[in-house]
């Protein structure tokens, strides 16, 4: 599994599609699952959803597909790119990033963020960020005319470059961990649907549009109408230096669920997990001796503070994988976490049976 599990996350790491032009990512997933011979299809949106039949309350088991980046939004004279951020991008992160301008398959167009000359900056500007709408790219085309002649317009998508490295101890750092790690343990699960002979209803989704203010997984909710709602998404790793003061998830330490996110700024918007879900992913931790995190953010926000709200209300819970990083050009996870993921997720699915209860006083 753990060899699986790295080749998928590899493979997909490396394909470019920035929130709304997740088409590649969604073809490469569809791929695999037509390799495994596991029907899947494509709404308008571009979601992409398997269904599996079963009994009991139905699941819908998502994750999301699509990753930040920016736009082009302005073609100067002397061929440099203007940038818009697409989704939470860093700024103190930019500079000096390579990126890759998509214009098409075998035509895609790379390029370097700019860093002003070291030896031009005054003292006063090495120590600042310099905001994005002043950033450029340089693809090293001379003209707008030659950029035109490239294929690149205003709106063309741009994101990181995209990179897979193996690091040490299983670790896994590139672009777009962030949620291609969450595809590639989805994929895995998808092979154990297809090979069981029991269990609930799945509808197992590969979403867009989540770096875009969460607008892919609330239409495709609104369709399947689940009982229930996982969402597979990552957890902030707290075990670096920076990061000690938010809580106690650490990278190679198991799968973790969320029991409290909120976003704090913008959209004001977040997820209490349904009593049923925390129990039955803690029950199912227990039973499979696998070591369950914990997790309590502001600041964290994903699709499923909207799936939760469709219809009369679905039991909703967030698990995912611990990672580093966020929002980098380098993201880290492990893959041991990944298989454990995979492993609970499972194990989870097939403890929900025709009268596995969603009634909130059965646990409170």
């Amino acid at each position: 599994m753990k060899a699986r599990l790295k080749t998928d996350l590899i493979d997909l790491m490396v394909v470019p599609g920035l929130s709304g032009h997740e088409d590649r990512v969604r073809r490469a997933i569809r791929t695999r699952l037509d390799d495994m011979e596991i029907n899947s299809t494509t709404d308008r949106l571009g979601n992409l959803t398997a269904h599996f039949p079963g009994t009991g309350p139905s699941v819908m088991l998502f994750t999301h597909m699509d990753q930040l980046g920016f736009v082009v939004r302005r073609i100067e004279a002397d061929g440099l790119l203007r940038l818009e951020r697409l989704g939470g991008v860093p700024e103190r992160a930019l500079a000096a990033q390579e990126v890759l301008v998509c214009v098409g398959e075998g035509r895609d167009v790379p390029g370097v963020i700019a860093n002003k000359n070291h030896h031009a900056t005054a003292p006063d500007e090495k120590y600042t960020v310099t905001p994005y709408r002043d950033l450029y790219v340089d693809v090293g085309l001379r003209s707008a005319q030659e950029v035109a002649g490239a294929g690149i317009r205003i709106g063309a998508p741009v994101v990181y470059a995209p990179r897979a490295v193996a690091l040490a101890n299983d670790r896994i750092a590139g672009t777009s961990v962030d949620d291609r790690a969450g595809c590639a343990v989805l994929l895995e699960v998808a092979r154990h649907l297809k090979a069981r002979e029991t269990g609930p209803p799945v509808h197992l989704a590969f979403t867009v549009q989540e770096e875009f203010n969460l607008r892919g997984a609330l239409p495709l909710a609104q369709t399947i109408e689940p009982d229930i709602a996982i969402q597979i998404d990552l957890m902030l790793a707290a075990d670096t230096p920076d990061m000690g003061e938010h809580g106690d998830i650490a990278l190679g330490g198991g799968p973790g669920i969320s029991l409290y996110s909120f976003h704090g700024r913008g959209t004001l918007n977040g997820v209490i997990p349904h009593p049923a879900m925390v129990d039955l992913f803690e029950q199912t931790a227990h039973a499979e001796a696998i070591h369950l995190q914990r997790s309590a953010q502001v600041g964290v926000l994903t699709d499923l503070s909207y799936v939760q709200l469709v219809g009369q209300g679905v039991a909703s819970i967030d698990v995912g994988f611990p990672m580093r990083y966020a929002h980098s050009a380098r993201e880290m996870c492990d893959l041991g976490d990944l298989v454990h993921l995979t492993q609970l997720l499972t194990a989870a699915l097939a403890r929900i049976g025709p009268d596995f209860s969603l009634d909130r006083d059965d646990y409170t």
